[in-house]
């Protein structure tokens, strides 16, 4: 098997565990009382899946976790949370992908990968629940949007801040991921 075709099925085998981790870990942190969603349990492996895999990888993770999660299990409520939540998450898995291939692999610039990807996917979050709820018929405020997007989510962004690195670093150390 040459090179490319060995880096495709590394990049598919990524993006099946990355998605399967999305199905998953709702599951787990469900069981927090109060903190299960506002860990944002389903961003942490299409992030990751960005940093290994790359951008396109990444983002069909990130639009399929939210479709079949609610398939699986009813949740998140496909409109409009669920398909907010399959731009956002595509475009962190993109965002991340991208940046990262494009800047030095230093820890600072995963870091910005990281936080850029993340004011972008909830910007587009945000966005899309402001044009579904008008669809709808519900006011989508901006105090709606900052509450939602930062004030409720601080537990998920301070654990991705913390989590996300230290994972890219160690898949790195072990060569799982480009350093140079």
């Amino acid at each position: 098997m040459d090179t490319k075709n060995k880096s495709e099925v590394r990049n598919l085998t990524v993006s099946a565990v990355c998605l399967a981790l999305c199905i998953l870990l709702p599951y787990l942190t469900g069981q927090l009382q109060g903190l299960g969603n506002a860990l944002s349990p389903m961003h942490i492996p299409v992030l990751l899946c960005g940093f290994i895999a790359g951008p396109f990888y990444a983002a069909a993770v990130g639009v399929v976790a939210p479709l079949l999660r609610f398939v699986i299990a009813g949740m998140p409520p496909l409109m409009p949370i669920g398909i907010a939540m399959c731009f956002e998450l595509a475009v962190y898995g993109f965002v991340t992908g991208v940046l990262f291939n494009r800047f030095p692999k230093k820890i600072a610039f995963i870091y910005v990968s990281l936080i850029v990807a993340m004011l972008a996917g909830r910007f587009v979050w945000g966005l899309l629940m402001l044009i579904l709820t008008g669809f709808l018929g519900n006011p989508f405020t901006w105090g709606m949007f900052f509450t939602a997007a930062f004030v409720n989510a601080v537990p998920g962004i301070i654990l991705h801040i913390v989590l996300i690195p230290v994972v890219v670093l160690a898949l790195q150390k072990a060569r799982i991921v480009r350093s140079v």
